[in-house]
């Protein structure tokens, strides 16, 4: 894999941006942030050593997701389709932790969706009883 090097504020990828690679942190952090509708940008994360973004992208090749800014000078590990695929069909046991990762996310996104459908149903809840 190759290894890049990214300053304090460069931006690593950029919601919306098409890439295929996925980044593994050998050192430093990174903020991944995500633009909101009223077009604030979100905080979601902050990863540090040995994480890993931008494994959707690698997977389903389609735009970015969250935008992803270093932190700190950062040292980065790029994971290309190629070297995802080779790792895939010599040792498959070694994806198990990118999709542990992917199933992480999902559960958490899930809990999200959960809790905000929660607060708008208690919100019509008290407009209705107002009514």
């Amino acid at each position: 894999m190759e290894t890049k090097s990214f300053k304090m504020g460069e931006v690593i990828i950029a919601e919306g941006s098409l890439s295929k690679d996925a980044f593994i942190i050998e050192s430093g952090s990174v903020e991944v942030s995500k633009k909101m509708p009223d077009g604030k940008n979100q905080i979601l994360t902050k990863l540090d050593k040995n994480d890993i973004f931008g494994e959707m992208g690698l997977i389903d090749q389609l735009p970015r997701s969250a935008t992803v800014k270093a932190l700190e000078d950062c040292c980065i590990s790029i994971m290309t389709p190629d070297t995802f695929n080779s790792l895939a069909s010599r040792n498959p046991k070694a994806l198990m932790p990118i999709l542990k990762i992917l199933a992480t996310r999902l559960r958490n996104t899930l809990k999200i969706i959960e809790e905000a459908g929660e607060q708008n149903t208690g919100n019509q809840a008290v407009v209705a009883g107002k009514i």
